[in-house]
């Protein structure tokens, strides 16, 4: 019974390591709001701390970078490993962004959500009405 045992538990393994990889290649799940002269992007990182992720923006190309490290103590008695332990996303942002100290970002980590601000250009002038 032991080598059941044994292969079901390699079995189990191998299908989180092949989840695991499926989530890095094709998530993190991104959500986007348009708020006004605002573009704010809701990213789903759970499992990583603020120090492991990067972010940079190169035109209006978004790349959100994270990598964590696994310790070998950790690793030894894992039956089953589906989260992700490296994030390579680049998002095309469907907007014009503001040139200059204006259009400054800012990112916050917090229980497992990077939630992003973007300050997008206004084109246009807003009509009141009376």
């Amino acid at each position: 019974m032991g080598l059941v045992k044994s292969m079901a538990k390699e079995m189990i393994k191998e299908i989180g390591n092949k989840s695991r990889e499926f989530y890095e290649f094709v998530l993190p799940p991104v959500d986007m709001y348009l708020d006004n002269d605002k573009l704010i992007l809701i990213v789903d990182m759970p499992g990583f701390t603020k120090k492991d992720i990067k972010l940079s923006l190169d035109g209006n190309i978004l790349s959100i970078n994270a990598s964590k490290e696994i310790s070998e103590e950790k690793n030894r008695n894992i039956i089953c490993n589906q989260r992700p332990n490296v994030i390579d996303k680049k998002i095309r942002l469907p907007i014009e962004l503001r040139e200059g100290e204006n259009g400054m970002s800012s990112a916050k980590y917090d229980n497992g959500v990077l939630t992003i601000i973007i300050l997008v250009k206004k084109h246009g002038k807003d009509i009141p009405i009376e």
